[in-house]
């Protein structure tokens, strides 16, 4: 059995996303970045929970989250782990989600005014950081 990974998470106050989203998000980019690898066991609801200060129904649900994407898997008696990687949804899905997503960040940087070209090098350089990572 695989020690508990400790999860390098920091639930931000002013993020306008769920605290739920933020914890699903950020152990998404910790296995698409390799911080966490398949097999990695993560901590329990109650101790990821008192890490964050937060209440424990909010990580079970980032947690059911995960396990019902195919993040995390859940072996009885012995907690949650990081799943083998594997195509996680449909390309349909996947497409529709890609397409949700632009249209987010294209809303959200729109009014910043910053040229386009320097969004674009932001963005490639945040996903650099992925390159060698295949992710779903």
């Amino acid at each position: 059995m695989n020690p508990r990974t400790p999860l390098m998470l920091q639930i931000v106050t002013g993020d306008p996303r769920p605290i739920a989203r933020q914890i699903t998000d950020g152990i998404k980019r910790q296995i698409a970045g390799g911080g966490l690898a398949p097999g990695d066991a993560l901590p329990s609801v109650r101790g990821l929970a008192q890490q964050l200060g937060i209440n424990p129904n909010t990580v079970a649900k980032a947690y059911a989250e995960l396990t019902a994407e195919g993040w995390l898997l859940a072996r009885s008696g012995l907690g949650l782990f990081v799943a083998e990687q594997r195509q996680r949804l449909s390309d349909a899905e996947r497409e529709r989600r890609f397409g949700e997503a632009v249209d987010r960040f294209v809303s959200d940087v729109i009014g910043l005014d910053y040229a386009q070209q320097t969004i674009l090098d932001r963005v490639a350089a945040e996903l650099s950081h992925y390159a060698n990572k295949k992710t779903a």
